[in-house]
């Protein structure tokens, strides 16, 4: 199981900048650990959780458990167990790593983070799909690297007739993966030679009402 890291920090502290009453419905998709689902059942919000990993899911259940929290936790893909509802807030830690081989992992702790030999796999399926979930004024929620084209993510939620912009930014040391990958990456341009470090964004979409 892939422990929660600076990302879903990042997306939590965004979390909790939604001015959402109690029983607001929250769909947190590819929810891991469940650690964000978590943070918006304390707030008193109904909560759906989305994984397509079996571990995930089981995790996502025992942690809710321990902490006494009430999580509804579907297994599946993206947004297909939840296809014809709507939510008030959808929150997404999609995988978003680039990588080499230009394929997703299927198994394993890679799954969490390769997407693609740009990093979008997942990111343009949420931007696609997830606008269709949102109740008139419902809010989207994505954390990302600057790696993976969060100018794209904007203008792809533009497109679908939300208001979108990079609310937080936040930047961090390489971690095994990126280190791993940056000779590739610079390779390709996403990193400079000086480049250290990587910067994470939200970005957050909201549907007119």
């Amino acid at each position: 199981m892939y422990a929660p890291q600076d990302d879903t920090r990042l997306l939590a502290g965004a979390l909790s900048d939604e001015p959402l009453p109690p029983g607001s419905a929250v769909l947190d998709v590819g929810t891991g650990s469940g650690a964000l689902a978590l943070e918006a059942a304390r707030r008193g919000m109904r909560v759906t959780a989305v994984d397509v990993s079996r571990r995930a899911v089981w995790s996502a259940r025992l942690n809710a458990r321990r902490c006494g929290l009430r999580l509804r936790i579907r297994r599946g893909n993206l947004f297909e167990p939840v296809r014809g509802q709507t939510f008030d807030l959808i929150v997404a830690n999609p995988p978003y790593v680039p990588a080499p081989d230009g394929l997703r992992a299927r198994r394993g702790a890679a799954r969490a983070w390769d997407a693609g030999q740009d990093g979008r796999l997942l990111l343009d399926r949420i931007c696609r799909e997830g606008p269709d979930l949102l109740c008139p004024g419902g809010v989207l929620l994505i954390v990302h690297s600057a790696l993976s084209d969060p100018g794209r993510t904007v203008t792809c939620l533009r497109e679908a007739g939300l208001k979108a912009s990079v609310t937080r930014r936040h930047r961090i040391g390489f971690g095994p993966v990126l280190r791993e990958r940056q000779g590739w990456l610079r390779a390709r341009g996403l990193l400079s030679a000086e480049d250290t470090s990587e910067e994470l964004v939200v970005v957050r979409a909201e549907l007119p009402v």
